[in-house]
């Protein structure tokens, strides 16, 4: 499919679903009744096929710009989309625009980067946490210590030529964002950012496709280990340990540092 085809394709169809499509064609799934007394429908996993990360990138950054429908559906879109464009249903039938959500760290709240959930959901359409959990981590990692943006679409860009990079060291969007403005000069509502993060929608869905045709291969490994300072505060933090009050995993760095950027602003902080 061309270009300029898919792009007609992004516009008309938005991702949209008509009526009950998309529950006929999901095995497995079906209508359920006003009074249902069975409780709730098996899960059951759809088939993943591997695709190409460099024919997916331009999709991811291509289905940023649709609409104003951001990071999280084009990294989605690259990935489940592009195997309804190959493999038709149920692909074809998701509502994709529902990733829409993910725009600006989930409806401009600045928490997890809108692509990183994209590439996350599409990986549990096929995989259960005991599989994917790896899958999500190892892409999790690689983006908090990648310098971004690294995908450049050259004369297709909305703004062309090289952008600056930074490290974000957190998912969050608003540690991702706000540090790559900080440390470039550049305006976080410009468009420039947009264009650094539409590029960078385009990386993540390309990793997550690496990672994905490596699971599907049955040759998947993890290669980042847990950041030092997950296991430092842990050693008190943990379940079991003297003060069981942390949830999550993510690099504790960016937010307790205690630098002067991330010290608290309202009173004295111990």
């Amino acid at each position: 499919m061309n270009k300029m085809s898919r792009r007609q394709m992004l516009t008309a169809l938005g991702g949209a679903v008509v009526g009950g499509a998309l529950v006929s064609a999901v095995p497995g799934v079906s209508p359920v009744p006003a009074h249902a007394a069975s409780g709730f429908p098996a899960v059951e996993m759809w088939t993943p096929h591997k695709l190409d990360p460099k024919e997916c990138a331009p999709v991811a950054y291509e289905g940023y710009w649709n609409k104003g429908l951001g990071c999280g559906y084009g990294a989605f879109y690259s990935i489940v989309g592009v195997m309804g464009e190959k493999y038709g249903a149920p692909y074809n039938q998701f509502p994709h625009h529902m990733l829409e959500v993910g725009k600006g760290g989930i409806s401009d709240w600045g928490t997890i980067c809108g692509a990183l959930l994209g590439a996350a959901s599409a990986f549990a359409l096929f995989w259960g946490r005991k599989e994917r959990d790896a899958m999500v981590t190892e892409l999790f990692r690689w983006y908090e210590k990648t310098a971004f943006p690294i995908y450049n679409p050259g004369a297709d860009g909305r703004v062309v030529g090289p952008l600056p990079t930074s490290v974000a060291g957190s998912v969050l969007c608003h540690v991702s964002v706000s540090k790559w403005s900080f440390e470039t000069g550049i305006d976080a509502n410009s468009k420039t950012r947009s264009e650094r993060c539409g590029r960078l929608t385009a990386d993540v869905a390309a990793k997550a496709i690496e990672i994905m045709n490596a699971k599907i291969d049955g040759s998947f490994k993890a290669a980042f280990a847990t950041p030092e300072s997950v296991a430092y505060c842990g050693s008190c933090h943990d379940e079991g340990m003297q003060s069981p009050i942390v949830k999550g995993i993510q690099d504790c760095t960016p937010c307790h540092s205690g630098s002067k950027h991330v010290m608290d602003k309202f009173k004295n902080h111990p």
